[in-house]
């Protein structure tokens, strides 16, 4: 079978639409999350399990979505010799779980493919990460430059992508979390995209969820037979 991933922003339905698909498809469907935020992992490794509980015991924040906003995060204190190299040490051994977290849901991904179901993604890493370490040249670190380039040039990519997407003033309504400019700035980040992965498809998520769903569906349905015929799916305008 084949791969799909729904992607975008947080409040744009990603997860209920990506649920949905499961039963609504005559094929077999596997959900695999392909994101960050321990509380919606289907599957994850005991280090990643490890690594926020310790975060939760020293009560820092989980991570809820994919990578800090550059714009918006908060500049590390620069401290003395020590403490900057214990910060780059721990930079880098949270980089090589990170790595192993993502190659460990593509195996899994890998395993139902080849038992003939659809795997539907749950956001995606490519395009989480897209924006910041990979296209996001200027200033960036040394693990995010090293990420950027494991992201780009060796994980696979979903044969069919599905953007869902909708105006930043709905998204805030939903969620509540971010700003007009931030969510508007994903956004473009999100569109981007269309620049440099296959099969990349906008659905309208400012519908009703039976609507979106509905929409997907049919573009899943049709995918075989576009693939099969050599042909692309509906690309992004702009």
């Amino acid at each position: 079978m084949f791969t799909v991933a729904l992607i975008g922003p947080d409040g744009a339905g990603k997860t209920t639409v990506a649920r949905r698909l499961d039963g609504a498809l005559p094929m077999p469907v596997e959900y695999v999350y392909m994101g960050v935020n321990p509380d919606s992992s289907n599957h994850m490794l005991p280090t990643t399990r490890l690594l926020h509980a310790l975060k939760r015991a020293r009560g820092a924040p989980a991570d809820t979505a994919g990578p800090r906003d550059p714009a918006l995060a908060a500049r590390a204190p620069q401290g003395n010799r020590i403490q900057r190299a214990l910060r780059v040490v721990r930079s880098f051994l949270r980089l090589a779980n990170r790595i192993a977290e993502e190659w460990h849901r593509q195996l899994v991904a890998r395993r139902h493919v080849r038992r003939g179901s659809i795997v539907v993604f749950d956001r995606h890493y490519f395009a989480d990460y897209y924006a910041y370490d990979i296209a996001h040249t200027a200033k960036r670190s040394a693990t995010r430059r090293l990420h950027g380039f494991l992201l780009s040039r060796l994980y696979p990519q979903p044969d069919l992508v599905i953007y869902l997407d909708a105006p930043p003033e709905l998204l805030l309504a939903r969620k509540g979390e971010g700003t007009l400019e931030s969510l508007g700035r994903r956004r473009h980040d999100y569109l981007e995209l269309a620049k440099v992965m296959k099969n990349f498809v906008v659905v309208d998520a400012s519908r009703s969820t039976d609507e979106v769903t509905a929409e997907v569906v049919e573009l899943v349905r049709a995918f075989p037979a576009a693939s099969s015929a050599g042909s692309s799916m509906p690309r992004a305008d702009g």
